[in-house]
């Protein structure tokens, strides 16, 4: 996911299915956790490349990882729960600790609120305890269930929201996600949708 506003670049999670031309000038990048479809050192490393001032923040876990990339020597800070970050013009909070249960062992997980507006849980079902904007909403993964998605988009209570982690699906599958974001959308009295790779989306002053 790449978001930009106030001038600032923020792109999320650039992972191994992400295409590399997605860090392309960023200025901050966003690394919810160290699974390789949310993370891939290469990614980071051609965005350093990019822009030398480019900063990285990420759990511990991941940030540690990094330690040993000469591109990003002084540029990876670490994020967790309770952190207000800095990325450009925008201030970007941090919340949660944990990935969601799956048959992996337990590691560790952070969401981002940008700019007060866009909120990314990562893999987890985390209720930031600010308001949320726009939710970027997890629909197909093996650590969730189409119920989850309905409750987790009813607990954050945002003003709308896209679909996100449906890479995995294929057309069939994709039919199912528009499915389960209609029946959020009822649930909710709000509007989520799915983007097409690559597609972009212009979000209002409260969105």
């Amino acid at each position: 996911m790449r978001l930009e506003d106030a001038g600032t670049t923020v792109v999320l999670d650039p992972g191994a299915l992400t295409d590399p031309a997605a860090v392309q000038g960023a200025d901050a990048i966003l690394i919810t956790h160290e699974h390789f479809d949310h993370f891939e050192p290469s990614n980071l490393r051609a965005a350093a490349e990019a822009n030398p001032d480019v900063l990285v923040w990420a759990p511990a876990s991941v940030a540690a990882q990094l330690g040993s990339v000469d591109e990003l020597a002084g540029r990876v800070r670490t994020a967790a729960h309770g952190d207000v970050l800095r990325a450009g013009n925008l201030d970007v909070h941090v919340y949660g600790e944990w990935h969601a249960p799956t048959h992996l062992d337990p590691i560790p997980n952070v969401g981002y609120l940008v700019g007060g507006r866009v909120f990314h849980p990562g893999d987890a079902f985390t209720v930031p305890e600010d308001p949320v904007g726009t939710l970027l909403l997890p629909t197909n993964a093996p650590w969730l269930k189409s119920v989850e998605v309905l409750d987790f988009a009813e607990a954050v209570g945002a003003l709308g929201g896209f679909s996100i982690h449906d890479g995995l699906v294929n057309d069939i599958g994709l039919r199912v996600v528009d499915n389960i974001l209609a029946a959020t959308s009822k649930r909710t009295g709000v509007e989520y949708a799915r983007l097409e790779v690559g597609a972009g989306v212009e979000l209002g002053s409260e969105s």
